[in-house]
């Protein structure tokens, strides 16, 4: 008995670790993002409302991040309280290079193909300088068992990844 107390442990433990180091990246991307958008003068994007579609967000007013200077969402409630527009980010209806920074936060594995999130991401660079990418971890069991979730999406220096779930079908 003792040892699957310690495996529920270890497990929980392991979980909030993942889960406090994507709250964090997410957190110090937004920074990065606001920060180099007031430096430049420019406005900075937000795909992903603030508040998701997480009714427990609204309820209890808990922000996931800031509404930079514009933010974009297919569900009009993610943006809530935000300068806000209503848009699909694979057809951002702003001119090219308008803002300085774009984060998209939790949404591009929410598209149902690779060709939709790259279709998303030039549009993010389309609009934007400098693209930020927010994205569950594939270490995340939360991640894992959301429905919604189509792809695997992870920026790091050396650029964004993209990689189908398992079992979902895709043509790359």
């Amino acid at each position: 008995m003792k040892a699957v107390h310690f495996l529920a442990i270890s497990l929980l433990s392991w979980q909030a670790k993942v889960g406090f180091s994507q709250v964090k990246e997410r957190n110090d991307k937004y920074a990065l993002a606001w920060h180099i958008a007031r430096e430049a003068g420019k406005p900075m994007l937000v795909v992903g409302g603030p508040y998701g579609t997480n009714p427990l967000r609204g309820l209890f007013n808990m922000k996931a991040h800031g509404c930079g200077d514009v933010c974009l969402d297919i569900e009009p409630r993610a943006c809530t309280g935000c300068e806000s527009v209503v848009a699909d980010v694979r057809d951002i209806p702003f001119p090219d290079g308008f803002f300085k920074t774009a984060l998209a936060s939790h949404v591009i594995e929410h598209l149902p193909a690779i060709d939709d999130a790259v279709q998303a991401i030039n549009e993010l660079y389309r609009v934007a300088d400098e693209v930020f990418i927010a994205s569950p971890s594939k270490q995340s069991i939360l991640a894992w068992l959301i429905p919604s979730h189509h792809l695997w999406v992870r920026q790091d220096n050396e650029g964004i990844w993209l990689e189908s779930w398992p079992g979902e079908k895709d043509d790359h």
